[in-house]
């Protein structure tokens, strides 16, 4: 099959040809429809992650079963799927006691004497997130995969898969958002404005987006954002307060740095709860102003939006064919493989909300 293979960091991607395994027991294999470019692919290829190389990336994606492999029983060949990183053994402490996005995944990865999924010759080629969408085919565990409805096209499909997860689950699932309350988005890229979105379908009063992109406001505004601050302009903590009582409720930091990370901390009002969205870099320490605690604010991580994604996943594709979420304009492009690293420089520009992979 074709695959975009990163061989070392800060290089281009290249399509190469990587040998891909029939399926194994409990595992499927998906023949691609679509994949969204994610932020989260740019952390690796810029070093800001380490993963083994060399890698297919990619990792937001929908796709159509082709085969299943001994065990399985919850797909079969034709169903379509969407794939989520947030793969779950169904036995461990996490997953047993309701939080299936933090398993430790033991047994949903083949084992170092085993067969390896994906590779090229003799060298293994690791898989992102046990799925590496970048590919016309992905071979994953069962446990990876959600069947879904076959009237919505791949397009928005894949983008459920990680960004409207991600940014929805952070508002609904980590820190359920309550209706009346305040909200502030740090980042209206494809996670933030799913933030936003999903401050919306949470009943807040106020919510802001921010930005240094004007661009992405004014889409952030037709996602349902009531203000917006210019990040360009600097002060934002500043501006978040003169538009609030003081700061708001509920802070989401959808960039990664450590610089927003502190600015969603510092914008809360007393009692307020910040939520860590973006994938701040390895090593990146954060600094915060020690007598807030003595006020309650609270700051909080939020891994793939806390999700439980065969309970969650459906109830986004109910919500979009209802018209109560916005799935279309998060597609800004669509790109064939081969354009992989220019959906990254487009990225890196600010000019696009998802970039979309697809395959014929």
């Amino acid at each position: 099959m074709k695959a975009a293979v990163l061989h070392e960091v800060n290089t281009p991607l290249r399509v190469e040809d990587v040998e891909i395994d029939g399926p194994g027991p409990r595992e499927v294999l998906i023949r691609t429809g679509a994949s969204g470019v994610c932020h989260s692919d740019l952390h690796f290829v810029e070093g800001k992650y380490s993963i083994s190389m060399p890698v297919v990336l990619g990792h937001e994606a929908a796709g159509t079963v082709e085969s299943v492999g001994e065990q399985v029983s919850y797909v079969k060949p034709g169903d379509r799927v969407i794939t989520c990183l947030s793969v779950f053994c169904g036995h461990c402490d996490r997953c047993l006691s309701g939080r299936p996005v933090l398993c430790t995944r033991a047994d949903v990865v083949r084992s170092p004497t085993e067969k390896p999924r994906l590779r090229q010759g003799d060298t293994p080629v690791t898989q992102m997130a046990q799925l590496a969408s970048f590919a016309e085919l992905m071979l994953v565990h069962e446990h990876a995969t959600v069947k879904v409805r076959d009237d919505v096209p791949f397009e928005q499909l894949a983008l459920i898969g990680c960004g409207v997860t991600t940014g929805l689950g952070a508002v609904l699932n980590t820190a359920r958002v309550e209706p009346g309350s305040t909200v502030a988005v740090i980042g209206c890229g494809g996670v933030g404005l799913n933030a936003v979105q999903g401050a919306v379908l949470a009943g807040a009063l106020r919510i802001i987006a921010i930005d240094a992109v004007e661009t992405k406001l004014t889409i952030a505004q037709e996602f349902g954002a009531t203000d917006v601050v210019d990040a360009s302009g600097g002060d934002v903590v500043e501006k978040v307060r003169n538009l609030t009582d003081g700061g708001v409720d509920y802070s989401f930091e959808a960039i990664g740095t450590k610089e927003t990370a502190e600015q969603a901390f510092d914008m809360l009002r007393a009692g307020g709860t910040a939520t860590i969205i973006g994938m701040i870099p390895q090593g990146t320490k954060i600094e915060l102003d020690g007598p807030s605690f003595l006020r309650e604010k609270r700051i909080q991580g939020s891994s793939m939006g806390s999700n439980r994604f065969r309970i969650d996943m459906p109830r986004y594709i109910e919500f979009y064919l209802q018209g109560r979420l916005k799935l279309d304009e998060l597609v800004t492009q669509r790109m064939k493989l081969e354009q992989v690293n220019e959906a990254f420089e487009d990225m890196k520009q600010g000019y696009v909300a998802r970039t979309v992979i697809t395959f014929d």
